[in-house]
């Protein structure tokens, strides 16, 4: 009954609170028909466009009589963990850790999405052929995971420093608490402190997002330089090598 004038916008506000960690499915329909209760002249026929027809309403006589736009809305539901994850490495060293997060709240079920493998500094569509962790109990979960980065700068220093696997995961039936234990590389080449955050999404719906901090100490002095005076006013030198590690 909303009365629309000609070139005039409607904006229709969608409302979303999820009461459950999982995948929600709706549908926005929009149903123009003619102030004046007349049809459009435009007759509906089996040489039609299928997709025309599929958005039209048609009348007896065959005319249009109303016109349909539909637009499908996906609701994802979304839990962020407020406290970091802090790794913390001198520069030029290499520290590997395990690195356990709880998801809360799965909801395993039949309207799982097609199982898929562990993507790190990827997107999420992109899964890889990894072997399925397993923990003994009756339903399947699978994760996507990846890592991302407040800008394309922070992405770039952390790329090629950082590495993530997924090497278990443990589900509590009655707390539906599932933990993921990751195995995080951090090989820093100068000090640096930068956030990131990884993000956990199961195929039977739900995101997770778990910050972290990933920090680079000063390294390890390489080696102590002593010139000696040959005198007042007289230069000492003393030569030494140095070696770029990029290009």
């Amino acid at each position: 009954g909303i009365r629309l004038a000609p070139k005039e916008k409607l904006e229709i506000p969608v409302l979303f609170t999820p009461t459950e960690m999982k995948i929600y499915e709706t549908q926005v329909v929009i149903h123009v028909m003619r102030e004046n209760g007349e049809n459009w002249p435009y007759e509906v026929t089996a040489e039609s466009n299928t997709d025309l027809t599929r958005n039209i309403t048609v009348a007896e006589n065959g005319e249009a009589q109303g016109i349909l736009w539909i637009y499908p809305i996906h609701g994802m539901a979304e839990l962020s963990q407020q406290k970091s994850v802090v790794l913390r490495c001198q520069a030029r060293q290499r520290l590997e850790q395990r690195v356990e997060v709880l998801v809360l709240g799965v909801m395993p079920g039949e309207t799982a999405l097609p199982a898929a493998g562990n993507s790190a500094m990827a997107h999420m569509d992109e899964a890889s052929n990894t072997p399925e962790v397993t923990d003994g109990s009756s339903a399947t979960l699978e994760f996507l995971y990846e890592l991302q980065y407040q800008s394309d700068e922070i992405r770039s220093q952390l790329d090629s420093l950082v590495g993530m696997q997924l090497l278990q995961k443990e589900w509590d039936t009655e707390s539906r608490i599932v933990t993921l234990i990751f195995n995080v590389v951090f090989a820093p080449s100068k000090p640096m402190r930068n956030k990131a955050t990884l993000v956990v999404q199961c195929t039977a719906g739900g995101l997770w997002k778990f910050p972290m901090l990933f920090i680079a100490t000063e390294p390890q002095v390489d080696d102590v330089i002593n010139i000696v005076a040959v005198g007042l006013n007289k230069e000492s030198i003393v030569g030494f090598k140095l070696t770029s590690q990029t290009r």
